[in-house]
């Protein structure tokens, strides 16, 4: 890492020890609910044990919230990708691994799985936040690394598990929310509005338990993309002289024109939950919970072109002196419907959780039962109310998955937990030819894929005290993994092609060790090997190599993690400090990049590839104390430097030493609240990442324009006024200094959000 990260990470580090110490002089009476390190002193080594945890209740007090994700917005070292409020496309990054790598993270509500186990993008695969909307939810827990036996390689950067609570007497909510953004860049200069409108209700009757919620969100957002055209090296008279373009450089530094903007997308989204639950006169409890999502999402596109007074979107043109041909899909290929309706079920059996013996068993379900996307492939204007296109279907893809748990506490200084877990996924899309794009019915096929992945597993983890202060634990994860029933089929170029089965077993030890020093300091050792499967789309993607068609390979190899970290913390009654030491090793990495498609061919394509190996190291730095400097003022941040690159690329040399896709050298942030009373809060906030590279031998340097990944630095505000302990009131702004950055898409520039809320 650079040595400007490295000495702005020991400025940090300097800063939050001088403030740990000075708060520990002062005291305090509040607890931290934000960065909680779980679990008693008996359970020290528990790798289990969330390293964050986000409560409901800090949320709703710091964090202009709209949705689920949201919640996550100052967490430790992750960033959530999320381009405007409604996003259905807001993936994770981690400590080590980038916004492209979804599968490295594991999702969870109420033990069902929200991670999109059939990709691993930033699209398509990217987590379902919106099945949970935030007033249902209770607590957010954050799990580093893959060093708990219990859960899959997939939590090689983080696992993420989101708990609903049930009501112990009757509840009532009514929460609204409304947004404006002013958005000016390049010929865009719009005001958009988001408005939510949430509520629920439960109640406990007896051992009967029940909670009913729903929330509708209505946002119109700004532009995602940008249409943009390669411009000519000579200068031409040809074509029609048209005026509005700006002059603009890619993330490469080669010169291009922007030509309007697209992707302006108006989505109204709907999400119903239902949680039921039964205690049992003997401890055990059984549980429901349901959720359906409902999304209506139209997509609209904005020329900056003019020939006179007239709009352009196509055709044989002349912009300041360079002849360009502009194709009709440089637009309509932006025009757009969604609709979605997507279900999640899960049902949980278990026992009492104190005694000797503890159990639970969980079954889930994840079903897209209406995903369709029509496109206009039509020439604009003409395509706005009519023409051709296509519409692309994912019905029938979903996952389920199935656990049995259980620990045993019966041995004397050790804690034995086991289980066995299924889960099986199912993806299936279809794209149609239309001839109306808006209302027409199916046409011929254009293409699909289909396939299936299935991973049985068993699991064992001990925790062992060896004495009263020195803890340890050992673990063992097997699994049995196949991928099968795969197709891909093309009209044009023409490929029809059954894909082979394949299939791993893979063995995943995991070690963690903890040492009480003393009532404050504990220090921590951990350990773990970790497999990733490939997934469904990984394996079928399809390429065109001019006039004929490939699926480049459906022969890939698991990637296997070695994951390793070094932690030491301090924990007082007036806060909490972390640093933290992590390496991580990927062997066969599954990485997109660019290598021959046809053997003994110059002709590169890019695709996704096993690379021999990546290296990850890093230092994460975390606090948060109260009654810094005065009583009631709370600072909590955080600090991670990242050394993230490719050791060994045997395909791609070009890669080699390069920084990893998507990870910054350094990111952070920093959120002060001040309470001066129990009605007050005021909360200021920060985020900051050095610029990214987007691509595995970092070919894109200039990251200030569309498609690149910039540096930011946001800040945030919000003021809560809790009127009663009913009605409460806020005011909030998200990117208070309007900075206008890219993550390859452009971001939101200064929101102003108004929030009132009643609950009883």
């Amino acid at each position: 890492m650079s040595r400007t990260s490295l000495r702005l990470g020991a400025s940090v580090l300097a800063l939050c020890a001088a403030t740990t110490v000075q708060a520990q002089t002062i005291g305090g009476s509040l607890q931290s609910e934000y960065v909680i390190v779980t679990g008693q002193r008996d359970r020290a080594a528990d790798p289990n044990r969330p390293d964050t945890q986000v409560t409901a209740a800090k949320a709703q007090e710091q964090i202009n919230t709209v949705n689920t994700e949201d919640m996550l917005k100052y967490a430790p070292s992750l960033v959530v990708r999320k381009r405007h409020y409604g996003d259905t496309q807001a993936p994770v990054a981690t400590r080590t691994s980038g916004l492209g790598a979804s599968a490295r993270n594991l999702i969870f509500v109420d033990g069902i799985m929200l991670n999109s186990p059939i990709g691993n993008n930033n699209s398509g695969a990217s987590p379902n936040w919106s099945v949970v909307a935030p007033k249902a939810v209770s607590r957010i827990d954050v799990l580093y690394g893959p060093f708990s036996a219990r859960y899959a390689g997939n939590s090689i950067g983080a696992t993420i598990s989101i708990s609903t609570r049930m009501p112990e007497e009757f509840e009532l909510y009514v929460n609204t929310v409304g947004g404006i953004q002013d958005f000016d860049q390049y010929g865009t200069h719009s005001t958009s509005g988001t408005w939510q409108l949430s509520g629920g209700v439960g109640d406990r009757i007896g051992a009967f338990s029940w909670r009913l919620s729903v929330s509708h969100l209505d946002s119109t957002g700004h532009p995602l993309n940008y249409a943009t055209l390669t411009r000519p090296a000579a200068t031409s008279a040809a074509g029609t002289v048209l005026t509005g373009a700006f002059s603009e450089f890619n993330r490469t530094g080669a010169p291009i024109v922007v030509v309007g903007a697209t992707g302006i997308e108006h989505q109204v989204q709907d999400t119903f939950m239902a949680k039921l639950a039964y205690d049992f006169s003997n401890g055990m409890q059984l549980s429901y919970l349901a959720s359906l999502f409902r999304q209506d999402d139209d997509s609209g596109v904005e020329t900056y072109l003019r020939n006179g007074t007239t709009p352009v979107y196509t055709g044989n043109s002349n912009i300041d002196g360079r002849n360009y041909n502009i194709a009709a899909s440089t637009f309509s290929n932006n025009l757009y419907n969604t609709q979605q309706s997507k279900l999640a079920q899960g049902l949980t059996l278990k026992s009492a959780p104190d005694g000797d013996f503890a159990w639970e068993i969980i079954a889930t379900d994840f079903a897209y039962l209406n995903d369709k996307q029509r496109v206009a492939t039509a020439t604009l204007p003409g395509a706005f109310t009519a023409g051709a296109g296509t519409v692309n279907r994912m019905n029938g893809t979903g996952w389920y998955t199935l656990d049995a748990n259980a620990v045993w506490r019966g041995w004397e200084d050790h804690e034995i937990a086991f289980g066995a877990h299924r889960d099986a996924e199912t993806f299936a899309q279809v794209r149609n030819n239309l001839t109306d794009w808006i209302a027409g019915g199916m046409g011929t096929v254009v293409n699909s894929a289909k396939g299936r992945t299935a991973t049985n597993a068993l699991w064992l983890q001990d925790i062992w005290s060896l004495t009263s202060s020195l803890k340890a634990s050992a673990g063992l994860r097997y699994e049995d993994w196949r991928a099968y029933s795969g197709n891909n089929f093309s009209a044009s170029p023409v490929l029809n092609v059954n894909q082979p089965r394949i299939s791993a077993s893979t063995l995943s030890p995991k070690a963690t060790i903890a040492w009480q020093g003393s009532e404050k300091w504990r220090f921590t050792g951990s350990w773990g090997i970790a497999y990733r499967m490939p997934t469904v789309t990984e394996l079928y993607q399809a390429i065109t190599t001019g006039v004929t068609l490939s699926v480049p390979n459906p022969n890939l190899k698991p990637e296997r993690a070695s994951s390793y970290e070094l932690a030491v913390e301090r924990r007082t009654d007036s806060g909490f400090f972390r640093a933290s030491l992590f390496w991580e090793d990927i062997s066969n990495a599954l990485l997109s990049q660019s290598a021959p498609l046809v053997p003994g061919s110059n002709t590169l394509f890019s695709y996704v590839q096993n690379v021999d190996r990546t290296r990850a190291r890093g230092v994460e730095l975390v606090l948060d104390q109260y009654d810094v400097l005065f009583p009631g003022l709370e600072l909590m941040g955080s600090v991670t430097a990242t050394e993230a690159r490719i050791v060994r690329n045997s395909v791609f040399a070009a890669a080699i030493n390069k920084f990893l896709p998507g990870v910054p050298q350094l990111k952070g942030n920093l959120v002060a609240t001040y309470r001066p009373d129990d009605q007050w809060s005021f909360t200021l906030g920060a985020r900051y990442s050095d610029k990214m590279f987007g691509t595995i031998d970092n070919s894109d340097p200039y990251p200030r324009t569309y498609q690149g990944f910039e540096g930011y630095l946001v800040a945030d505000a919000r003021v809560r006024y809790r009127w009663d302990d009913n009605w409460n009131v806020s005011l909030g702004v998200d990117n208070i200094n309007n900075k206008k950055y890219f993550l390859f898409h452009p971001f939101p520039q200064r929101t102003v959000l108004l929030e009132i809320g009643y609950a009883r």
